[in-house]
């Protein structure tokens, strides 16, 4: 399988970390961003970094952007992010991810072409906030945007009861994993399994649902 390409238009703080990101794991990333001067200090750490005006069709065509797999639009500018994104989609670009100013422009971008929309600032202050909330956020990982593996020692309420009881899944949306005892670990346990006090569970859900858990439960 061919692996894909990326374009970066924007090259501000959330663009730039994007682009290094990519690049050190191995992709090719083309960099583009009006600023002559992010573009001269960027040049040797991208495989193509180039200055132009992200609205111009002819320099998306020239640089070769119907041959990208994946554009990035991170734009500060509202009307240079919405032209991109259409340019993007007329040159048939398979995914258009744009990072949004607000709601508005969030609409008008998947109006246009978006296959993606994305907060970065709001995103990472609602997981932080999840975190913050959280007793066990030291063992909250999260493997998405919105969804998280939470491991924690088995709750007073379910010992004695088996996972069928425990109803985690009806009661809580959240799925049981994993258990874990001084004696070994179960990865996906039988639904007639007994907690015992030793236990830690591993519970997998939207973070919205691991922290309703801990609420019900009184225990962050």
């Amino acid at each position: 399988m061919e692996k894909k390409n990326f374009a970066v238009l924007g090259l501000g703080r959330f663009g730039k970390n994007v682009a290094l990101t990519l690049e050190n794991l191995g992709y090719e990333v083309l960099g583009v961003d009006k600023d002559e001067n992010i573009v001269a200090e960027m040049a040797q750490d991208l495989t193509k970094v180039v200055s132009f005006d992200i609205r111009d069709a002819h320099a998306l065509r020239d640089v070769g952007i119907s041959d990208i797999d994946v554009v990035v639009i991170a734009s500060k500018s509202l009307e240079a992010s919405l032209m991109a994104t259409m340019l993007c989609k007329e040159f048939n670009i398979e995914k258009i991810i744009v990072k949004a100013i607000d709601e508005r422009h969030a609409e008008m971008a998947k109006r246009l072409g978006a296959t993606e929309v994305i907060f970065s600032e709001r995103d990472t202050a609602r997981r932080l906030a999840r975190r913050l909330i959280s007793k066990n956020s030291s063992d909250l990982k999260e493997i998405d945007e919105d969804i998280g593996i939470l491991s924690l020692e088995i709750p007073q309420k379910f010992i004695g009861k088996n996972l069928i009881e425990a109803n985690f899944r009806g009661e809580y949306k959240l799925n049981v994993i994993a258990i874990k005892s001084d004696e070994k670990i179960l990865v996906t346990p039988s639904p007639n399994h007994v907690f015992k006090a030793d236990e830690k569970i591993f519970l997998a859900g939207t973070s919205d649902s691991l922290i309703n858990f801990e609420r019900a439960l009184g225990i962050f």
